[in-house]
């Protein structure tokens, strides 16, 4: 009769099996938060290289017009105001992709944030439990 009701109780290859199988588990959860985090890094990453081509070619050509502009000052008078307006608009325009480009990377969430601060977790509950 103490043969079946040792049967029936966990033992410790059970309980180990357990913590096996939630440790795995823990971990495919994590990993899965990481690859999320990778994801959305590559896409971040790829529009703040959008915004530094963007960046860079509005202010070449405000600066090929500035010196077209030059050129052209010396000319007649209305040529000086469309190229004037030109240069300043493309100008605003690499200007305004530059300030977005600095705002998004001074304003983003430091790379796996998230699954850093899930470890951080994991490792207060288990703390916890040992005490």
């Amino acid at each position: 009769m103490d043969s079946e009701h040792d049967a029936s109780r966990p033992g410790p290859l059970d309980s180990l099996r357990a913590l096996g199988a939630t440790l795995l588990a823990l971990i495919g959860t994590r990993a899965e938060l990481l690859v999320v985090e990778l994801r959305e890094e590559g896409e971040r990453r790829k529009e703040m290289l959008v915004l530094a081509g963007v960046a860079a070619v509005f202010l070449a050509l405000g600066l090929l017009l500035v010196a077209f502009f030059v050129v052209v000052l010396f000319w007649e008078t209305h040529r000086i105001v469309a190229a004037a307006a030109v240069t300043l608009t493309y100008l605003g325009i690499g200007a305004w992709a530059l300030a977005r480009l600095r705002q998004k990377a001074h304003s983003s969430p430091p790379p796996f944030e998230a699954t850093l601060a899930e470890f951080a977790k994991d490792l207060e509950m288990l703390k916890k439990r040992d005490e």
